[in-house]
C-alpha cells in the first residue's frame, strides 16, 4: 500500500498548500484575529499557517551574506525587555532578530549564527553608541568600520533641547510661561514638518525666549555635520560649533558636546565617502516594527514576532509557491 503524493496538498491533510499561502498572504495585511474571523479558523491555526508562509519567504530569500549591517534594539514589552535587530543595509531588510536583551552576549548570538567566514565579509556596521554592541562587533568582526547612527545622535541633541525647554519653563512664571507651555512638539519637530499654525507658534516662542532661540538655532545648525565628506573639515565644524556654546549657559548642550568628543571616531566615520550608506532604513524599520508589534499584541511567542519582523520586509510569495511542499 502507498499514498500518492499530490503537489497541491500540504503536509497536514486538513488544508491545501494553496489555502495555507492564502492565509499567510492575508496575515501580511490584516491582524490574525481578523483573518480568523474572515476564514472561520481558530486563531492558533491562523498563526501556524502564517508561520509556514513566512518560513517559506525566508527560505526563498536565502542565507544572508551582509557587507554593511545596521544594529539596533527594540523594546518588546514594558520593563526594559529588549531584542536586537540586525539589518542588511545594502538589501534594505532585517536579517536577524533575537537575544534576550542588549548585552554583548546577545549580539554574539547573531555572529555565531552568521559564522566566522561570513563575519569577515562585514566591512561596515551602523549602530548607536552602546558600548556592548561595539565590543561584540570588534571581537567578532574586527575588520568592520563602526559608524554611529546620526538619528540616535540627533535624538540626544533633541533631548538636550527639551531639557533646556523644561528648565526655562521652571524658571519663568506668569505670561512668560504661556509661550512655552504645550510647545514641546513644535520645538522638537523639523520646521518643514510643521503646519502653518505650528510655524507661527514656533516664531512666537523663539521671539519670546532668547535662550530657547539660541538652543534651537544651535540644534538646527549641528545638522550640517552630516553633509561633510572630509573628517578633518567635519572636526573643524564641530570645534566651531562647540566654541559657540561659550557664555550661553546651556549645560545640556555642553554635555552633548562632551559626548561627541568621546565618540568622535565613530561619528567621523560617517563623513568618509565610502561609508555613506542609507541610514533611513534603520529609522523606517523601527517605525514598521512598532506597527507589527501593535498588530501582534497579545502574543507571547517571541520567535513568532521575530519571524514576523524579518518576513515583513521580504516580497510576498508567488502563487506557484503552493506547488512546493510546506
Amino acid at each position: 500500500m502507498f499514498v500518492e503524493r499530490l503537489d497541491w496538498l500540504a503536509g497536514n491533510p486538513r488544508y491545501t498548500g494553496r489555502f495555507a499561502l492564502h492565509v499567510g498572504a492575508l496575515c501580511r495585511e490584516m491582524t490574525n484575529k481578523a483573518v480568523a474571523e474572515a476564514e472561520g479558523l481558530h486563531h492558533s491555526t491562523v498563526k501556524d499557517l502564517d508561520k509556514l508562509y513566512m518560513a517559506r519567504q525566508v527560505a526563498r530569500a536565502g542565507a544572508p551574506v551582509p557587507e554593511a549591517i545596521g544594529v539596533d534594539e527594540i523594546a518588546v514589552r514594558k520593563g526594559h525587555s529588549y531584542r536586537i535587530v540586525v539589518s542588511d543595509l545594502e538589501r534594505a531588510r532585517p536579517i536577524w532578530v533575537g537575544g534576550q536583551g542588549r548585552t554583548e552576549a546577545d549580539l554574539d548570538v547573531f555572529f555565531a549564527m552568521l559564522g566566522v567566514q561570513k563575519c569577515t565579509r562585514i566591512r561596515l556596521a551602523v549602530m548607536d553608541m552602546w558600548r556592548p554592541f561595539r565590543n561584540s562587533l570588534r571581537r567578532n568582526a574586527p575588520d568592520a568600520r563602526i559608524v554611529f547612527d546620526k538619528f540616535h545622535i540627533m535624538r540626544h541633541l533633541s533631548d538636550a533641547l527639551d531639557t533646556v525647554r523644561r528648565h526655562e519653563y521652571q524658571r519663568l512664571a506668569g505670561k512668560d510661561r504661556a509661550f512655552i507651555k504645550g510647545q514641546r512638539y513644535t520645538l522638537l519637530s523639523h520646521r518643514e514638518n510643521l503646519s502653518l499654525e505650528g510655524k507661527a507658534s514656533l516664531r512666537k516662542l523663539l521671539k519670546a525666549n532668547k535662550r530657547l532661540n539660541t538652543a534651537y538655532v544651535l540644534k538646527e545648525s549641528f545638522g550640517q555635520l552630516w553633509d561633510y565628506t572630509d573628517p578633518t573639515l567635519a572636526r573643524a565644524f564641530v570645534d566651531r560649533w562647540r566654541d559657540s556654546l561659550k557664555w550661553q549657559r546651556l549645560k545640556p548642550y555642553e554635555r552633548f558636546a562632551a559626548m561627541i568628543d568621546r565618540h568622535w571616531e565613530g561619528i567621523a566615520s560617517y563623513c568618509h565617502p565610502d561609508n555613506k550608506v542609507s541610514l533611513g532604513l534603520v529609522e523606517g524599520l523601527n517605525n514598521k516594527i512598532r506597527v507589527l508589534q501593535r498588530r501582534a499584541y497579545g502574543y507571547q511567542d517571541d520567535a513568532y514576532l521575530n519571524l514576523k519582523i524579518v518576513a515583513a520586509f521580504l516580497p510576498p510569495l508567488p502563487r506557484n509557491a503552493s506547488n512546493d511542499p510546506l
